[in-house]
């Protein structure tokens, strides 16, 4: 994976910061986050520092649970959302792709977690960013 590039901790991930990294993949992220807003006007975004990554992560969050991870990468950007075993067949019968269903069969356990990423390269992955969200939620 992508090494993240906010890592400078005196430097708040601004929208201009995060645009000049993005460059065209910019579009994308002003389309990934309206359709979120307005699908789910109660999820909680907060930008945080984490000295063991070095590197800035916005966390997504209802209520008191995590629904995704953001890391703005080199070119573009990556959301993760970590599930249990649990959630197997549910992604198994879902309509993520079959690289996504492949990641996370073949992905490495985190304690009882598994991690599923979209890097966002084309329009596409905004349907799978959905569908993986709504997995989270479910």
């Amino acid at each position: 994976m992508e090494p993240p590039v906010l890592t400078d901790k005196d430097q708040f991930p601004t929208d201009e910061v995060i645009a000049s990294h993005l460059g065209k993949r910019m579009a994308l992220w002003q389309a990934f986050f309206e359709e979120l807003r307005a699908d789910h006007p109660d999820f909680v975004e907060a930008w945080r520092y984490y000295n063991d990554g070095k590197s800035w992560l916005l966390n997504v969050s209802r209520k008191k649970k995590t629904v995704f991870w953001l890391t703005v990468i080199k070119g573009t950007f990556r959301i993760t959302c970590y599930f249990t075993d649990k959630s197997a067949d549910a992604i198994r019968r879902s309509e993520l792709s079959s690289e996504l269903k492949e990641q996370f069969r073949d992905g490495k356990h985190y304690g009882a977690l598994r991690g599923l990423s979209v890097t966002f390269a084309r329009k596409s992955d905004l349907k799978d960013a959905k569908t993986l969200i709504a997995l989270k939620l479910s």
